[in-house]
């Protein structure tokens, strides 16, 4: 039954222009619990996407559950409609977008901090180190799993996680998707392909040749890049047209 409404709404769900500057029509919503997983932060409202990517989310689940992984957090997709978000992030605009957090469920969110869990940094800031203990087995088999599927085109997290999964993986083939980003201490993001049915979405380019773990990490290492404190809404982008159309 489910499928089938996947299907029924993919026929007529599209992702209109870039990541960060695009809108979502006739998306769905994530169920806020399912087998294997647990939309946390729902108040915001941001568990909305591209049924390709509710299919991905469910599937990357139940797949987890089946290699013996605690249930899954999945915070922010996108809202209803898409678009900008007032705080936050300036992707996650065209349903094609989600967090899914390396904290899992076998350290539980309770139900009173449901809507501002704490995060389970696997990264010291200052100095730019992974955490003891943060990074294992488990938080490598779920990359390794959501990489793996082909309509992920890429996934962004922190250089020093890269760095970890560079060493313990770097021979095998997804590790090419894992493209180094700014923040991403606790969680990772990721980036669905453009759905075949929707003419007007822009992809991003192609990720270069390799694994990435080479100059192009070396760097990002070096420099030691923080999420920048930004304060107030956003800065609004500007959506193509059909994004204002009904």
């Amino acid at each position: 039954m489910l499928t089938s409404l996947l299907l029924a709404t993919a026929l007529h769900a599209e992702a209109i222009g870039g990541y960060a500057a695009g809108c979502l029509k006739n998306g769905m919503a994530l169920p806020l619990e399912g087998p294997g997983y647990q939309v946390i932060r729902t108040k915001r409202l941001r568990y909305y996407g591209h049924p390709d990517l509710i299919h991905y989310l469910q599937a990357l689940a139940n797949q987890s559950r089946m290699a013996g992984l605690p249930d899954l957090y999945i915070a922010d997709l996108a809202m209803a409609h898409g678009g900008p978000f007032t705080s936050g992030h300036r992707s996650h605009q065209t349903g094609l977008d989600a967090d899914i957090w390396f904290r899992m469920a076998n350290r539980p969110i309770s139900k009173w901090e449901q809507d501002a869990p704490k995060e389970w940094a696997l990264i010291d800031e200052p100095s730019y180190k992974m955490l003891p203990g943060r990074f294992g087995p488990q938080q490598l088999t779920l990359l390794r799993l959501a990489a793996s599927k082909p309509e992920v085109a890429r996934i962004f997290v922190n250089p020093v996680i890269k760095s970890a999964v560079c060493e313990q993986a770097g021979h095998e083939p997804w590790v090419a998707k894992l493209r180094p980003w700014v923040g991403h201490f606790s969680h990772f993001h990721v980036r669905l392909r453009c759905p075949a049915s929707s003419p007007d979405c822009q992809p991003q380019p192609p990720i270069p040749p390799g694994n990435g773990c080479g100059e192009e990490l070396a760097s990002w290492l070096k420099d030691k890049p923080q999420l920048p404190r930004v304060s107030g809404i956003n800065k609004m982008p500007v959506l193509p047209a059909r994004c204002s159309r009904g």
